[in-house]
């Protein structure tokens, strides 16, 4: 009960965000933005908060799924609501696809981040070396979805809004589950789990297309909301890294962890923002002090601190 009515008071608060910024181009953009964070760190709470994947080709799933929604339509002249469920699908695919070889194989956390990480580099380099379709740096401008979806500052939100909300009661059913019992079993002893008959692959298999279904939704969405798509917006650095951040800073393994983390993160992003690559030295810095020091995040500080049962 109190998980699902945290969910309403999370759908509530950030239902109202956009009545709080007064129309402001500015701060639509920003608030609408730290959703689409929100929406991957909840995609990679399922990979890492509980079944402790290590997956460094966030950035690169996203990117798969924009891409080749936004390729098909302008190449095929197809509607981008036919094509952003195919991108979606692919970056299911490879994420189950990863996480079914790196069990099978047995392959520990690091090697599973060394795999993953090589994608991201085939991917960034597969995007420059397909010109003709990708338009390399220069990236791809994206056309409407029709029906003024992500056409306005207000709409763009909304939408977003509902996309978050999706993988938040996904995230919270399946955590409600039998699924869920598993995710949890396997964070604490994936041996014991093992031992206890609860079947590693399938468990790990699931999250890991669940969270790469949610990478790609985010990342197919954000590409027609930005109108431009370029290999910058799906880098290591600024998918990677910051939802790495997001997820440890707000607390990893819980409902509303992705999305404290998602408004801090980007509260910190607009602060530094005016110092350029000083962004880049700050979230390597605060990555440090979050493993060293600050593990639970804001959700342990918060229970510990106000004894708030937050799921």
């Amino acid at each position: 009960m109190a998980r699902y009515a945290t969910l309403l008071l999370v759908g509530v608060i950030l239902a109202l965000v956009p009545l709080t910024t007064g129309g402001s181009p500015y701060y639509s953009r920003i608030t609408t933005l730290m959703l689409v964070l929100m929406v991957y760190a909840v995609a990679f709470n399922m990979l890492f908060g509980h079944t402790k994947q290590l997956f460094l080709c966030l950035g690169a799933l996203a990117g798969s799924s924009a891409y080749l929604s936004v390729v098909l339509t302008r190449e095929l002249g197809l509607s981008p609501w036919a094509t952003i469920p195919l991108g979606i699908l692919v970056a299911g695919f490879l994420g189950g696809l990863f996480s079914y070889v790196s069990v099978r194989r047995g392959l520990g956390v690091i090697f599973l981040g060394v795999v993953t990480l090589a994608f991201s580099l085939i991917f960034y380099n597969l995007v420059l070396g397909l010109r003709e379709l990708t338009n390399g740096e220069t990236g791809i401008v994206t056309q409407g979805l029709g029906a003024g979806i992500l056409e306005g500052p207000r709409s763009s939100y909304y939408m977003l809004f509902a996309l978050l909300m999706i993988a938040l009661v996904l995230y919270s059913a399946l955590m409600s589950s039998r699924v869920g019992v598993a995710f949890r079993a396997l964070s604490d002893d994936e041996l014991t789990a093992e031992l206890a008959g609860i079947d590693v692959t399938r468990y790990k298999v699931i999250a890991a297309t669940v969270g790469s279904l949610l990478m790609g939704a985010g990342g197919a969405f954000y590409a027609y909301y930005t109108g431009l798509i370029s290999p910058a917006l799906f880098s290591l650095i600024s998918v990677d890294i910051v939802v790495l951040i997001t997820l440890v800073f707000g607390g990893m393994g819980s409902l509303v962890g992705p999305v404290l983390g998602g408004a801090a993160v980007t509260v910190i992003d607009e602060l530094v923002r005016p110092f350029g690559q000083l962004n880049v030295l700050v979230y390597g810095a605060l990555l440090i002090v979050l493993f060293l020091a600050f593990r639970g995040g804001l959700v342990a500080v918060l229970r510990k601190t106000a004894k708030l049962p937050i799921p």
